[in-house]
């Protein structure tokens, strides 16, 4: 009895096992260290051992798998700041002592996820350092988290808890710290300290900008 032939584009019997998530998360960890250009589709199927019509068949085209790595860092991104997100809400109106933990446990978080998934800033660094190629990728996946923060402290300021009139730039400029911390890690010295010495930073920065009391913002 023959083997039936398959046809273009669908995967081999031995290659049944393979995900579209499989395959999202190989090509993200290598988009993420080298970029777009100098990621192939056959270096991507090499990494999950199957072949290329396999890898096609699941996720597409190239441009496709790219922006299903970013869709898959920004779900895991938004299902831990979330409800970070929504507490600093809460903490808005119970006094500044309060929002101001809850500012602090916000930044705990997303510097938490970062350093767990360096994946995700490598991906965005890649991104931007070429601002007019897949700029629509910042819309989709950067700018609702960031907006959503930003709304924080606009309410913050608002109901006079903290001052801040140029929350986007405080939020950006927030973003690219953690992600200067990131990298630093990936050189691997002695990285304990430097996750909590940029704890300590990032928790100074807050209590300097929006603490009240003389060094603060009231």
């Amino acid at each position: 009895m023959t083997t039936p032939r398959r046809g273009p584009g669908r995967p081999r019997r031995t290659d049944q096992h393979t995900t579209p998530e499989m395959i999202i998360e190989t090509a993200a960890g290598l988009f993420a260290r080298r970029g777009f250009d100098a990621v192939g589709m056959r270096e991507i199927a090499t990494a999950c051992g199957v072949d290329v019509a396999t890898v096609h068949h699941h996720v597409g085209t190239k441009a496709a798998l790219y922006e299903g790595c970013f869709a898959r860092v920004f779900a895991a991104e938004s299902g831990v700041l979330t409800g970070a997100v929504a507490a600093a809400r809460e903490g808005l109106t119970a006094g500044p002592d309060t929002a101001m933990t809850a500012l602090h446990e916000l930044v705990d978080v997303f510097v938490d996820f970062l350093e767990d998934h360096p994946e995700t800033t490598g991906l965005w660094l890649r991104r931007w350092l070429e601002p007019d190629r897949h700029a629509e990728l910042d819309e989709r996946y950067s700018a609702p988290l960031y907006r959503a923060v930003e709304r924080v402290l606009s309410d913050a300021d608002a109901a006079g808890v903290l001052s801040e009139p140029q929350p986007h730039l405080a939020v950006r400029s927030l973003v690219w710290s953690v992600h200067a911390h990131v990298v630093g890690l990936l050189s691997g010295a002695d990285s304990a300290r430097r996750r909590r010495e940029f704890r300590v930073f990032a928790h100074r920065w807050l209590d300097r900008m929006y603490a009240p009391g003389p060094s603060g913002a009231h």
